[in-house]
């Protein structure tokens, strides 16, 4: 089928969009993959403005931070599809080739929302300019690639003056992103909560140790957490422009009400009502695999799938767990190049808040893993695979807390 372009497509972008989608066509036939990364490089390669000219003239939001921004991108495009049709990535596929395989199909004025990896953020924002930006939280991640956490916040604050009319929803939560989100012209702020605060320790404006109580974070030089518009109060509770409205997902945790707050002070800026915005974000379950209960073997044990892929991301799934059901927890580790290499950052997780339950234990790095909860004085046992793992639980429905790759191959197995 032949596609129509805009005329404001040049011919190479044109033909950049052509290379994209045969690649992506090839990567898929031959089991490589969605084809979303290769396709995209491609047509970058081909055509290296085509990002800028399918980004124009569309309701485009770009999510970007450390953790969560799956799942808030996933939300707000539930949110702006109210509208009508939305382009979405939420694959995970969030540099810029992603992005522009996200764009790369007709309708070619759809709404868009974009998740973007934070180092990459101010290059693809640059490219579509985009009316609004998300910015969730910043910590360690993969300690090879982005452990430096100032400089995030240093080019997150630098983008919003190339950005005049763009405007940031920023969790006032995080001190990063509210030094961050302060350079920019206009500022929707959002509490949406900031469990984990070791990378967050010192003010980013004058490198004095933060001061923190019930009612926020401040800092000596004047730095101090902003007034919120929009804020999680409760369960299922949301302040909203001086209301209280109800929220019911049914995507469990406070951390997931949190994103949910994100997404709809972003539809808003982008025409949705919050109650449309909330209501179109109660079906979803699950997440790319996140929250999803699958088969873990042949002898019928199941597991419900967390994804922990950092220290932050742990205790935001510690305050899960400890919601739910006190179930056997599976840990799958792993440390491959999508990971990070250096799996060092799991002595800062507080592992001592396993004990009490059975921990099985599986991965790459299980043997990292098992030291670390030895050092935390938690009982458990190791195991050559999460089906095995299930096994050997007391009980048929394990959690099964796992990182990236070892996630995405518990995904892969669960569907043959």
């Amino acid at each position: 089928m032949t596609t129509s372009f805009p005329r404001r497509f040049t011919a190479r972008t044109q033909a950049a969009l052509a290379v994209e989608r045969l690649a992506a066509e090839a990567s898929r036939r031959l089991g490589r993959g969605s084809g979303e990364m290769i396709g995209g490089k491609l047509a970058l390669r081909v055509s290296p403005g085509a990002l800028a000219e399918v980004g124009s003239h569309r309701r485009t939001a770009c999510v970007s931070g450390t953790n969560g921004k799956t799942t808030t991108t996933r939300l707000l495009a539930r949110a702006l599809g109210t509208g009508g049709p939305v382009k979405s990535n939420s694959g995970g596929a969030n540099m810029a080739p992603g992005v522009l395989a996200a764009l790369s199909r007709p309708p070619f004025d759809a709404a868009a929302a974009l998740e973007v990896d934070e180092i990459w953020l101010p290059k693809v924002a640059r490219e579509i300019l985009p009316r609004v930006v998300l910015l969730l939280n910043i910590s360690r991640d993969q300690l090879d690639r982005s452990n430096e956490t100032r400089r995030i916040a240093s080019m997150w604050r630098e983008l919003g003056a190339e950005l005049p009319d763009a405007t940031v929803v920023a969790n006032v939560d995080d001190p990063l992103v509210a030094w961050a989100a302060a350079g920019w012209r206009r500022q929707v702020w959002v509490s949406a909560g900031q469990n984990w605060t070791a990378d967050a320790m010192v003010c980013p404006q004058c490198a004095r140790l933060l001061h923190r109580n019930e009612a926020g974070w401040w800092s000596e030089c004047g730095l101090a957490r902003p007034e919120p518009i929009v804020a999680v109060t409760g369960p299922r509770e949301l302040l909203w422009y001086g209301r209280t409205i109800s929220a019911h997902l049914d995507l469990p945790g406070r951390v997931n009400l949190g994103n949910a707050a994100m997404a709809a002070a972003a539809a808003r800026e982008l025409g949705v009502e919050v109650e449309a915005a909330l209501g179109a974000m109660a079906g979803l379950g699950d997440v790319q695999g996140r929250y999803q209960e699958v088969v873990l073997g042949e002898q019928g044990r199941r597991g419900r799938l967390l994804l922990a892929k950092n220290p932050a991301g742990w205790v935001e799934m510690m305050e899960l767990l400890a919601d739910a059901p006190p179930r056997p927890v599976v840990i799958d580790f792993n440390s491959q190049t999508a990971d990070g290499r250096d799996p060092s950052w799991i002595w800062d997780v507080p592992f001592e808040r396993l004990a009490g339950r059975q921990v099985l234990v599986t991965g790459g790095r299980k043997e990292d893993m098992s030291v670390r909860l030895a050092y935390a004085e938690v009982p458990h046992s190791v195991h050559a695979s999460a089906e095995d793992a299930a096994l050997a639980a007391n009980e048929k429905v394990v959690d099964v807390v796992a990182n990236y790759t070892a996630f995405r191959d518990l995904l892969v197995r669960s569907s043959r």
